[in-house]
């Protein structure tokens, strides 16, 4: 049985508490109608820490269709945080306890070009808005799409 935010973005551990997911299947995320590049673009560092949206694209650049969306959002959530490998699976319980921004919401797609495509496992990859699979998967009807989240207001 699959869940995505869309559908119920819950299940239950036990009864203990419930937990979120942001992971799609089948569905691309495109860019946003406000990206202001014309092709993928890497983020930069500020200063000389990686930002979110660095730690994304550098972990889903190096493992396409290895991780789930919840895998990128919580490792770099961890790595961020500084916590260690022994309270992860505790700390992620915790995380997902509380909805949490899926990719629509993430810089790639809004600010940095990349289009988001989660597989049928929910294993999710980048491609370039300029790239022919990019406009492949606009024209696939076997593959649902969404838009990223604007970053300014109409």
């Amino acid at each position: 049985f699959r869940r995505d935010c869309h559908q119920d973005p819950t299940y239950e551990i036990g009864a203990m508490m419930k937990i979120h997911t942001t992971n799609y299947f089948n569905t691309f995320i495109e860019i946003a109608e406000d990206c202001p590049v014309l092709s993928g673009e890497t983020p930069p560092n500020r200063g000389d820490k990686p930002t979110v949206a660095g730690l994304q694209h550098g972990l889903l650049s190096r493992h396409p269709y290895q991780y789930s969306s919840d895998d990128i959002l919580f490792f770099v959530f961890a790595l961020r945080r500084g916590i260690p490998e022994g309270e992860q699976e505790e700390q992620r319980q915790e995380f997902f306890s509380k909805g949490q921004p899926c990719f629509r919401a993430s810089p790639l797609p809004k600010s940095f070009g990349w289009g988001v495509h989660s597989n049928s496992e929910g294993k999710i990859a980048l491609y370039s808005r300029d790239s022919d699979e990019y406009a492949r998967f606009l024209a696939d009807d076997t593959v649902t799409k969404l838009k990223a989240m604007r970053s300014k207001r109409k």
